[in-house]
């Protein structure tokens, strides 16, 4: 049973308490929380620890600690889950800055672990100035995309991609020209070329 009638109500839940510095023991399943002015502190029982406050329960009394300097709010004393300004909040920590491999999201505060990036994809086609025939050395490329992210997210994910040298030997339509067949020009009619060559000849002059 409470003792004394506490401060504006403070007394509710109260096992016992003091008109000039409210609860000192709660009931069961109930968290004490000191309020402290000044040099002066008041004892309240409550059901959760406030903002900024975790609940830690004891064999004798429940306690609201307060968080560490840099949590807005946390689940332990060892574990925030907000950070205040200027820090950022990392696997439970309040850091200044974010680790290596991650970014920092200005929106909540956080570091964002940098994308896991996919398998690799296929190669593409050997291509050499544009083309995937002829007959040189080309390119061929595939490309290792990151995971699914959130579009503020995605600025942080980078695309990789790799190169590697081939060989294209592959004709492309139109631009093999078939060559002139040996002996094209010589294939006509042997009359014509008899005649051509009694075109060719010419009256000799008789000799004086």
């Amino acid at each position: 049973m409470a003792v004394g009638t506490g401060l504006g109500g403070n007394c509710t839940g109260c096992v016992i308490c003091s008109e000039e510095n409210g609860c000192s023991t709660c009931q069961q399943r109930l968290f004490l929380f000191i309020r402290r002015e000044g040099i002066r502190q008041y004892g309240k029982c409550v059901h959760d620890c406030p903002h900024g406050y975790f609940g830690v329960r004891g064999q004798e009394v429940n306690r609201c600690r307060k968080c560490g300097t840099t949590c807005e709010s946390c689940f332990s004393q060892d574990f925030c889950i907000q950070c205040k300004r200027r820090f950022y909040l990392y696997k439970g920590k309040c850091l200044p800055t974010c680790p290596l491999g991650t970014a920092a999201q200005q929106s909540t505060r956080e570091c964002q672990e940098e994308c896991e990036l996919g398998p690799w994809g296929s190669w593409s086609p050997c291509m050499h100035h544009g083309k995937t025939c002829g007959s040189a050395w080309g390119l061929e490329t595939r490309v290792r995309e990151a995971g699914h992210a959130e579009q503020e997210e995605a600025a942080t994910c980078q695309v990789l991609s790799e190169s590697r040298k081939c060989a294209i030997r592959r004709p492309c339509p139109g631009e093999r020209n078939p060559s002139p067949k040996k002996g094209r020009r010589d294939r006509r009619p042997r009359k014509d070329r008899k005649t051509d060559r009694q075109l060719d000849v010419r009256p000799r002059r008789p000799q004086a």
